[in-house]
């Protein structure tokens, strides 16, 4: 299980540092339903990304490096994920209220909304079934 969970958390790392370059090189103005969002906040949400991602990695680098303590950092992967999780309901809940869903194409929002499951179900395996402890 610790296994499959870390293949997990590499994954919506590689998510979340795709998705902050992706937003640093792309406007708001890319996905319709989004454009509500100011462009400053836009690239306030990129960093906030790598910083999740961050929390994700860091209880893998205590392993590593015992100069940190894992029961200090081992619940960093937990709230990185629940972070991005809340980022992708954000972003479904945005699709919903600009029509996009209704009119358009509803392939970002079941994207955004995958994420979030897996993003929820690493925060309580993290926690409950698998913890790093």
């Amino acid at each position: 299980m610790n296994t499959f969970l870390w293949v997990l958390q590499i994954l919506v790392i590689l998510h979340a540092i795709i998705g902050a370059v992706w937003k640093f090189s792309n406007s708001e103005q890319a996905i319709p339903s989004l454009k509500i969002i100011p462009h400053k906040v836009w690239l306030g949400i990129s960093l906030f990304e790598v910083l999740c991602g961050l929390c994700l990695i860091v209880p893998a680098l205590s392993l590593i490096v015992p100069a940190f303590n894992i029961h200090l950092v081992a619940i960093l992967a937990p709230i990185g994920a629940v972070c991005i999780a809340i980022e992708m309901l954000f972003f479904s809940g945005m699709h919903i209220y600009s029509g996009s869903a209704k009119h358009g194409s509803p392939g970002p929002m079941i994207y955004w909304l995958v994420v979030a499951v897996v993003c929820v179900f690493i925060a309580y395996a993290r926690v409950a079934l698998e913890p790093f402890l």
